[in-house]
């Protein structure tokens, strides 16, 4: 693990691909698997997944908007790739690179129809999470505003489940898995030519295979950050301990005095702070590094580009690795101390931190 960088997200591709060997046993073999590689494919780098991904025939990248798009053309990234909030002022972009889009509002597809151009669209409807997505009211007017732009190409019908990992949120589950089908229906009925279908994200793809339809979205359980055994943690993100030092009961440590050593004690700066990714609602002890095989507390606030923590009874000195989580401390479990999600944690580690494939 040398490298030049104090602190490295390491990322394992072995992980990666049993991940999405784990989840293709799951499905049909005709299913098609849309890979999301939203917010920097979660933080753990894009283009490097999606080159990963590429290789193992993926059949579609989705990521959330048309710069994220470009990048991976830019990069020779083949595979198609789906935008899911398009917007209206980046059509030439995106159809200079041949990036397919999410229609989810009249506005959008009145502005891509009249391009008059052959353009792949991906049709999402709303079914509970009232987010993007035409509603099923709206669908006798979606029909006929096709009918008018014969050059967009319908590939597929997407929704989004809100709650698909809660159990006690079953029952509004199938009320969307309900609907999403009443609205397949009345568009096969439409439409002599075959739309591919997709509602389900990684956890539904694991509590609901039988909703599988004809494609499935996976994002975050490529990397093992959902609540199964089965899957493996590709990502750990590992620093080191910059300097050492010793502290009399009374003194304070960070910003704001916001911890005072109650004994003589030894502390450890890292340099990995709230612009970095570590939330500062981790400091004053909320927050926990691993350092020489001990649980280390984060003492006072955390700064912008480091924070402290106790490493009195470590032994430790300065240069050894510091793990702000992996094998030892789960990302989720971080994300439980401070009412978020990995998902959050994730993507907000900041791209000047060194991506490591392994």
């Amino acid at each position: 693990m040398s490298s030049i960088h104090e602190t490295i997200l390491y990322i394992k591709k072995k992980a990666i691909i049993e991940n999405l060997s784990f989840f293709r046993k799951k499905l049909k073999k005709s299913t098609k698997i849309i890979a999301v590689l939203k917010a920097f494919a979660y933080g753990n780098g894009d283009v490097k997944i999606a080159e990963i991904l590429e290789l193992l025939k993926v059949d579609a990248f989705w990521v959330a908007d048309f710069e994220e798009g470009v990048n991976l053309r830019k990069n020779k990234i083949n595979t198609p790739i789906i935008i899911a909030n398009p917007g209206i002022k980046s059509i030439d972009q995106i159809v200079k690179y041949n990036l397919e889009v999410t229609i989810y509002n009249f506005k959008l597809m009145q502005k891509f129809g009249e391009l008059n151009k052959p353009i792949n669209i991906h049709l999402k409807f709303n079914t509970g999470m009232n987010r993007f997505g035409f509603d099923f009211l709206d669908i006798n007017q979606v029909i006929s505003h096709l009918r008018m732009y014969p050059l967009l190409k319908v590939c597929s019908i997407c929704s989004h489940l809100a709650s698909s990992e809660n159990k006690l949120n079953d029952l509004f589950s199938k009320k969307q898995f309900n609907l999403f089908s009443k609205i397949c229906k009345v568009m096969d009925t439409k439409f002599s030519n075959h739309f591919d279908k997709h509602i389900l994200n990684s956890n539904g793809i694991i509590r609901f295979p039988s909703e599988q339809y004809s494609a499935v979205r996976i994002g975050i359980g490529l990397f093992g950050n959902i609540k199964s055994t089965e899957t493996k943690k590709a990502t750990s993100l590992i620093s080191s301990v910059s300097q050492v030092r010793k502290i009399t009961k009374g003194e304070s440590v960070g910003y704001n005095l916001e911890y005072k050593a109650k004994e003589d004690m030894t502390i450890g700066v890292v340099p990995f702070g709230y612009a970095d990714g570590l939330d500062r609602r981790l400091g004053n002890g909320i927050g926990k590094l691993f350092v020489n095989h001990r649980m280390c507390d984060i003492l006072g606030n955390i700064s912008m580009d480091s924070c402290c923590i106790n490493i009195t009874n470590t032994d430790s000195k300065e240069g050894d690795l510091v793990e702000i989580f992996g094998e030892n401390i789960l990302i989720e479990d971080i994300a439980k101390l401070i009412g978020t999600t990995s998902y959050e944690f994730l993507s907000k580690i900041n791209r000047r931190i060194k991506r490591v494939y392994i």
